[in-house]
């Protein structure tokens, strides 16, 4: 299937008023940001519980949590905008443009935070500081990747290139 045939274009909003990128507020931004975070928290722990369970060192465990993170984050953006009716290549893109500076700053703070706690990478999954270092990291990524994101939006990308799509 060409992308020719993959609606380029995004859905009719016929009645609505805006136009553009949404207005870069941090409500916008702050759930932006959680959307994102959502798919980074899925990846980024299934691949920190992976890499654990498995004895893995801290290196590869990283790696998959990286890219399970990546994965996660864009398959949600993509859930939604398949959903607008929008065909599989195309999502992607919108998916890949609205979500790759999130994550990828998600991911960096994330797992920066959990390699400077001492202990984190070989804490076993029944302890605190195992959930303790990621819930942290992940707070840490969310309070770094929000501002960013507003900015972002606020220049009609990042999230504010998937906005056309969702109802």
């Amino acid at each position: 299937m060409s992308d020719h045939d993959e609606h380029p274009t995004a859905p009719d909003h016929t009645g609505h008023t805006h136009h553009g990128p949404p207005p870069a507020g941090w409500g916008v931004a702050v759930s932006a940001t959680l959307h994102c975070l959502t798919g980074c928290a899925i990846g980024e722990v299934l691949g920190m519980v992976i890499g654990t369970a498995f004895g893995w060192s801290a290196v590869p465990t990283i790696v998959l949590a990286v890219v399970l993170a990546f994965f996660f984050g864009y398959a949600l953006s993509m859930r939604g905008v398949l959903r607008a009716g929008v065909g599989f290549r195309r999502a992607l893109r919108v998916a890949l443009a609205a979500d790759t500076v999130s994550i990828a700053v998600m991911e960096l703070v994330d797992n920066g935070v959990v390699v400077l706690i001492p202990n984190a990478l070989d804490a076993p999954l029944d302890s605190g500081l195992f959930w303790g270092a990621l819930a942290v990291a992940l707070a840490m990524a969310f309070m770094v990747a929000a501002p960013i994101n507003k900015w972002l939006i606020g220049k009609g990308k990042g999230h504010a290139v998937a906005h056309a799509y969702h109802h």
